[in-house]
Formats: C-alpha cells, structure tokens, sequence
C-alpha cells in the first residue's frame, strides 16, 4: 500500500522488544494512517496515546482496536508514571507519542515521551515521515541519559531534515525543561 501510494521504506525494524516511538513531524491527520501503514509493512504492533475525543462514539472501538489508549490532557492523571509502568510485565510493547502534541506548530515538544523512557529503563527510537521525500522509517535508539539537553540534540540532528506534510506546521525539537543553551 506505502508503494502505491508512492512511499518508500528506509532502515530496518528496531531490534528492542520494548521501547517509546517518537511519531514526527505530525503535522496533519495522514500521519496516522501513514503510521499504521509503516507499523504493518514493519510488522510492529503498537500502542499510541491519543486525545480522549477521538475514543467517543461512533469511532472509538476502531481507534482502540487501532492500538488507542485515551489521554485527558486537561487532567493531571500521573500519565507518565502510568504508561512506564506498563513496560514491567510485558514481553513486547511499543508506545508511540506523537512528542510534538498536536498537529499544530508548537514551541516545545511535550516530554512525556522522554519520561516514560526513562522511568521504564527502555530506549526511544525515533521514527519519521518525511514528506518532502515521501520515505519513513526509524533513527537509532537513544537511551535516556542524565543528560537531557545532549539527548534533545541528538533528536534535533535526527530530524534537523525531515518535513511534515504542513510547511511550518513542525515546529523545533525542544522541551520546555531543557537548559537554556540549547
């Protein structure tokens, strides 16, 4: 289906059973269908977070069956801690957030998805969609450091040439808690 559609896959599978997917550029509703085609041509199952309206009916049993768990966002609900926790027990589990938040330009990237790897002691691995290129695939793992501002480098060098399907809608790869250096 991604042929026909006329994109190209890049790199390989990520050799970790468990691990936190980053989903960037996301800055239009194909990235989702685009998403599960990649998650499907790489034989991974996922779960990804998403806003709790998108679980309503008459749609909701199709975004869980998709691998939608429901976020309130406007809630402090220890989101984090739960979705770390969720790591211990398994064999195999891929998280994907969408680190941006929203499909909008954004001055900071939510950090959720660097706490949740960091708490669950498992890598996250950048993926993307490159829509300049139509290609998609994944970066190398990044194992959460003490180091947060070398470790938000590393992704910034990541995407630093990756273009969402909106121009000006992917805004930079920064957290809001980052030294001021960077």
């Amino acid at each position: 289906m991604l042929g026909l559609l006329g994109w190209t896959i890049e790199g390989q599978r990520p050799a970790a059973d468990k691990y936190v997917l980053i989903a960037a550029p996301h800055t239009s509703n194909w990235d989702f269908v685009l998403m599960q085609l990649y998650a499907a041509a790489f034989d991974i199952p996922i779960s990804w977070l998403g806003k709790a309206s998108l679980f309503r009916p008459p749609f909701g049993w199709l975004m869980r069956a998709l691998g939608g768990v429901a976020v309130v966002r406007h809630e402090n609900r220890n989101l984090v801690e739960a979705m770390a926790a969720t790591f211990a027990p398994r064999d195999q589990l891929v998280i994907v957030v969408p680190a941006e938040g929203t499909r909008q330009r954004t001055d900071y990237w939510k950090s959720g998805f660097y706490h949740i790897a960091r708490l669950a002691a498992v890598p996250i691995v950048p993926s993307y969609l490159d829509y300049s290129k139509k290609r998609g695939g994944f970066g190398p793992p990044l194992t959460p450091s003490n180091d947060i501002g070398k470790d938000m480098q590393t992704l910034r060098d990541f995407y630093a040439p990756m273009h969402g399907k909106i121009a000006g809608r992917f805004g930079p790869v920064r957290l809001k808690e980052e030294p001021e250096d960077n």
